[in-house]
This record gives C-alpha cells, structure tokens and sequence, in this order.
C-alpha cells in the first residue's frame, strides 16, 4: 500500500477515514482513547499544510435520516481539544467543503449518508470528488466496505494507508506472519460461534492456545467434564472435540484445573473455588482459578509472542474478574512481543491498568478478529488495488 507519510500534501485536499466512533455520555465524549489515537495522523498532515476534512461514524443510526443523539459534535469539541485548534462540524458536507491550508474539519456523522453501508457507488464518487487524496486510517472499520472505507478509495485520485492503519497491520503482521515462538494465543469470549474461523485458524498457528469464557466452558464439556449450568454452546461439542483431537492444527490447549462458580451474576454473588470436574448441576463457571491462573500466566511468561483477544471470565463482576486480572498482568509483564484487541479486551485492559505494557493494542474488534482468521480486509484491499496506479506526489 501506499503510505500517507510518502506523500506530498501541502497545499492538497486530503480526506481522511478515521474511527471516531467513541461512547458519548451526556453529550460528552466519556472515554478519548480513540481520539488521542489518531492525533499523529492529523498532525502530520496539518502539519504538511494539508487542507484537512475527516470522515467518521459513531454508533449506529438510520441511514437518510438525521439524528442529534448520534451526531459527532461532542466529538468535534473534543478533538479541538486535543488539539488546540477550531475544528467544526460540517453538516452537508457532501455538497463541498472550504477548509484553507493548515486547517481542519470533521463531516458529520457518515453513516447519515444513504449508500454508507452498502458501498453505494454514487455515494463514494461524492466522497472522491472532495479531495486530492483519500487516507484510509481506520484500522477498526477496515473489515466492513463500506462507501467511505473501501468504496471511496477505489475512485479518489490518490489512495493510502494512514500511520495508525499502517501500524496496525504491520504489527498483527509481526505477531502472526512471522512471530517469536513460542506463539500464544488467548481467545475469550461467550460464543464458539462468534469465533470459529478465528479457533480453526490460531490452532494450526500457534504453539498453545488459552481459551476462556463461553468458548473454555464448551471446550470443558467436549472433554467430558459437566459445567452445569455454565455458558456453552452444546451444538458445538463436536467442533470442541475436534479442535482439542488436534484436527484443526497441533497447538496446545491447556484446559482449566480449577474455576470460580455462582449460581448467578447477581450483584451480591459470590464466588466458590472448586475443582474443574466439581462444578454443581445449577452452578455456572464464571471464572478461572487461581491455580489455574498461574498455570496460565506462566505459559505466557515463557511465550515469544502473545496475540490476546477476550477474556477469560466475567471480569465486569468484581467476585469474577481476578482470572482476567492476572492475565492481564501476565501478558504486561511477559518478555514477549504481545499484541491485544477486541471491546471486551481493551476494557479489561483499562480495568486493570496494563495498558503501557503491552507492546500493540489494536482498535479494531471486528477487524481484528477477521484478521486473526486470515482474511483479507476489503478496505485494505481496495488501498492494495490502488497501489500499482498510485503515483507519490502526482
């Protein structure tokens, strides 16, 4: 791909996709860790003298139809404050837009725009025609193609990859391509189902696979073990048991010896240490132990590379968040090059404060997950098409 740092772009109008889509809580941005993310991508075009318009989405609105809730106003009073400059809103942008050198503006929220979503060709020539440049940076929304990730690219005059999308794949590229070994994996999370692609692929990658939630807990019960009432997908087993018999790829899934139980996530529940195959026929497993734990966060102590995506309990509940707890610290703490991604996991990241130690945490959650599976992302795609014909500076 092309890369926005090659370019030329003083002077240029440069529209930039960016992901923006941050939890606003009375009409304030309540967390800026997607904003702050992007801020070197636009300051170095800002500061290139680039006539700067960013692209966003935020939430999930009704395409053709308006909505104040789900405008990105907060979103542009915050980013003006972070960074220190004037930056508005421009409802109807796709009728034009005047932003002088040096300058910047965000759109309105893009999934307003009717054709968003189903890459609409009209819609992304619109898109096209605003600018010299079109800089895909939107790692988190990369796997969907949509007029303003994939479709736009295909039609503006230069197409390239943005430095936080840049970054992003190359170091999933490193953590998967060519890792450090051993190469670890955890995979948490409710449902087999939601994950599937992502299980069959990591098993024939890496050298041991860590499961967690929904997912351990059918795997437990493919190995014979009762979970009692614990989250499961039963029409799975079969899979479980042929990902543990090794038909998928020869990685190490090492199972869970003992688990925190509850009869329910009530807020006044509390947990019972019990052995794997001790599990109660109304009892739910919503953690893992502490031996178990350990077991864990030594294998990841010894790993060359770790890739983690969800957690491995209910890390939301106080009685059930120690086993994410320590892995979390776990993969901070280990020498290897570690790389997370995924809501829940950035979440459990935040909770346990281990940000700053790990070496990579992607935005993207959707693309993250398509990406473990080894498919090609269509916005990436449509920037690798664009590549050959692409002239730097032209």
């Amino acid at each position: 791909m092309m890369d926005m740092t090659a370019l030329d772009l003083r002077d240029r109008r440069v529209l930039i996709r960016e992901d923006l889509n941050a939890p606003i809580r009375d009409g304030r941005v309540a967390s800026d860790k997607r904003l702050t993310a992007v801020l070197p991508t636009l300051d170095g075009a800002l500061d290139q003298g680039a006539r700067v318009m960013v692209m966003s989405h935020l939430g999930r609105p009704t395409e053709g139809e308006y909505d104040a809730e789900l405008s990105l106003a907060p979103v542009a009073k915050r980013l003006s404050e972070l960074l220190q400059r004037d930056i508005p809103l421009v409802r109807h942008w796709l009728d034009g837009m005047d932003v002088v050198p040096g300058e910047i503006a965000l759109c309105e929220n893009v999934r307003f725009e009717v054709g968003e979503k189903a890459n609409d060709e009209r819609l992304a020539k619109r898109m096209a025609a605003l600018c010299d440049v079109f800089v895909m940076d939107a790692f988190a929304t990369a796997h969907r193609a949509h007029a303003s990730t994939a479709g736009v690219a295909r039609f503006a005059p230069v197409a390239c990859a943005g430095p936080l999308l840049a970054a992003e794949l190359d170091a999933l590229g490193a953590a998967l391509r060519d890792p450090r070994r051993p190469l670890v994996a955890i995979v948490g999370g409710a449902k087999v189902s939601t994950k599937l692609e992502v299980l069959k692929s990591l098993s024939g990658r890496v050298d041991e696979l860590i499961l967690g939630g929904g997912i351990a807990n059918t795997v437990i019960a493919a190995a014979g073990t009762d979970i009692g009432r614990s989250l499961a997908e039963h029409g799975l087993i079969d899979f479980a048991a042929g990902l543990l018999r090794g038909e998928y790829g020869n990685a190490s899934i090492p199972l869970p010896s003992d688990v925190v139980c509850a009869e329910s996530l009530a807020p006044d529940a509390r947990g019972r240490l019990k052995a794997v195959g001790d599990v109660g026929a109304d009892e739910m497993i919503l953690d893992i132990g502490p031996a178990t734990a350990a077991d864990f966060a030594g294998r990841l102590q010894d790993a060359g590379t770790i890739v983690w995506n969800g957690p491995v309990g209910v890390f939301e509940h106080p009685e059930f968040a120690a086993g994410t707890g320590t892995i979390a610290d776990a993969v901070a703490a280990s020498p290897a090059y570690s790389i997370a991604g995924g809501g829940d996991t950035l979440a459990a990241i935040e909770q346990f404060d281990v940000g700053d130690r790990i070496s990579c945490i992607s935005t993207g959650g959707g693309a993250f997950l398509e990406f473990l599976e080894g498919r090609r992302l269509p916005a990436v795609a449509a920037l690798e098409d664009r590549a050959s014909s692409a002239v730097p500076g032209a």
